[in-house]
Parts: C-alpha cells; sequence; structure tokens
C-alpha cells in the first residue's frame, strides 16, 4: 500500500487553523502500552503527538510578557485520552465516542476495531460498518476526526496469519475516511514499524520507540514540521543465531502468551477496572 502521508495534509491546517484541544480514544494502542511512564502509568504515541501539536502554538504571554519570565511553554494546548486497554470497538463506542463528544476539541484521534479483529470469528465487513456509523456519529461534533489503520503484520510472528484479515479492515478505514474527509494515519506504510525493535517483548504492542515513530507519523499527517523522520533507519544490529531466537520465544510463550491465554479462558480482559488516565481536556 503506497504511502500517501503527504496526500493526506490535504489542506488540514488550512481547514482547521492551530489546533488548540485534543482528544485521543481507543484501546491499549493509543493508552501508550508498551511505552512505561512514571508510576506504573504509559506514556504512548497519543501523549507523544499531544506534545508535537502544542508545540505548534505560540506562547500566549510572548507578546504581552514584559517582565521576561517565561510563560507556558505550550500556551493554552489541552489534551485528554481516553484510551484504555483491551476495549473492544463497541465499548469505545458507548464509554469513550460520547464523552469525546461532550469535550468537542478540535482534534479526536480514532483508532479501534483491532482486538475485535483479532478474535477468531470475526467480520472485518462487519467491524467496518460500526467504525463507520461513529465517525459520522464523532464528526458531526468535533473539530476534525483522525482515523488510525491496522498495521502491516507480515514482520509481526504472533499476527502473521491475521495479515489479509487487517489488510481488509484497513481499506474499510481508508474508504471511510474519504466519505468522511478524515485524515488518516497510515500505520500499513509505516515501514520502521516493521522492525522488531518497534515492539515491545509481549509482540502485540509498540515500544517507546515505536510510540516515538507513530507521533512523528501522526504530526506529519497533519502537516506539522516533525523532529525527525518517522521511517528514518534504524541503526545495523547483529543477526540473532537460531538457539537465541528460540530461547526468546519460549520466554515470550511463558511470560505472554498463556497469560493471554488464561485472560481468553476466564473472560477477562487487561483492561478490567482499568480508567482512562486523561479523562478530562487539560493542560499538558
Amino acid at each position: 500500500m503506497a504511502d500517501d502521508s503527504k496526500n493526506n495534509q490535504r489542506g488540514v491546517n488550512n481547514r482547521l487553523g492551530a489546533i488548540g484541544s485534543y482528544a485521543a480514544i481507543g484501546d491499549s494502542f493509543t493508552e501508550g502500552v508498551g511505552d512505561p511512564g512514571p508510576e506504573g502509568t504509559f506514556v504512548g504515541w497519543a501523549d507523544r503527538f499531544a506534545v508535537l501539536l502544542a508545540d505548534q502554538l505560540p506562547d500566549p504571554d510572548a507578546a504581552t510578557n514584559t517582565a521576561g519570565s517565561a510563560g507556558s511553554v505550550h500556551g493554552n494546548f489541552r489534551y485528554a485520552n481516553l484510551a484504555v486497554r483491551g476495549r473492544l470497538l463497541d465499548q469505545i463506542v458507548e464509554e469513550q465516542v460520547p464523552r469525546a463528544k461532550q469535550l468537542a476539541p478540535d482534534l479526536v484521534s480514532f483508532c479501534a476495531g483491532g482486538n475485535d479483529i483479532i478474535r477468531p470469528g470475526t467480520d472485518p465487513d462487519d467491524v467496518a460498518e460500526r467504525f463507520e456509523r461513529a465517525v459520522a456519529d464523532l464528526t458531526r461534533s468535533v473539530g476534525t476526526v483522525m482515523v488510525t489503520t491496522g498495521f502491516d503484520t507480515r514482520g509481526v510472528p504472533v499476527l502473521r496469519h491475521l495479515r489479509g484479515k487487517i489488510a481488509t479492515y484497513t481499506a474499510h478505514v481508508r474508504s471511510i475516511a474519504d466519505r468522511y474527509d478524515c485524515p488518516v494515519l497510515d500505520l500499513w506504510s509505516l515501514r520502521s514499524v516493521q522492525d522488531r525493535r518497534a515492539w515491545d517483548d509481549d509482540r502485540l504492542h509498540l515500544s517507546p520507540e515505536g510510540h516515538t515513530r507513530v507521533a512523528l507519523r501522526a504530526a506529519q499527517v497533519l502537516g506539522l514540521d516533525v523532529p525527525a523522520d518517522p521511517d528514518q533507519e534504524w541503526p545495523p544490529q547483529a543477526q540473532r543465531g537460531t538457539l537465541e531466537v528460540r530461547r526468546d520465544d519460549i520466554h515470550w510463550a511463558r511470560e505472554y502468551l498463556v497469560p493471554w491465554i488464561g485472560r481468553r479462558l476466564r473472560g477477562e480482559s487487561s483492561g478490567d477496572h482499568v480508567e482512562a488516565k486523561r479523562p478530562d481536556l487539560l493542560p499538558l
């Protein structure tokens, strides 16, 4: 799939003007799992993207501040993150979309459906229909809705067998974006996340560097100047031997796969009893 992130900039900044508020909705990807922060929290691409957005705003005190004090480094920018790990599309629509509409920010990023797609027996066409209804609802209430495609999982062993299903859903998301004039954060075309180092040890979530590259790509989509190229090549890495790879696979199965299967058998979710980390639009 072609990289058209530059095309996705089509007048977004001109249409919005400066983006003064941003709300992120979604699941573990948008909550930031894999990118640990202080006191057991997560940072993640959306938090990092929010900083890039805030950096575009002028200091509100710059014109009037004659005493030489610094003022607010991020101006009047406000940010909410409503995402919760493990959430399915219908849960996001029920729990997060109404709150995003109530907050009515300049920009909402909407990434949902991934947890539905990886479940056995789900139909990507059906998931896409429900996703479109939510996009239609959001676009009537907020400034701009940026939607997010799936990753190309050919290099992700635990998800490789779902590549066709994810590609179908991704094609639907892009079509929905065209119909509702939504900018697209196209993760399928982000080649840098094909590298193993872009992924956390659990092989399901991005690493801090992976989250950083997604944040940079999101800023590019909106036409912002970015401090680095999200598709910058990774440093050379020594090739791993067969024994090392097998040892890592065994560790991964014991530490991550078995607990994940256990939660599924018990009907539990990693997001049970977890609440949104930033439920209100607040300064950074």
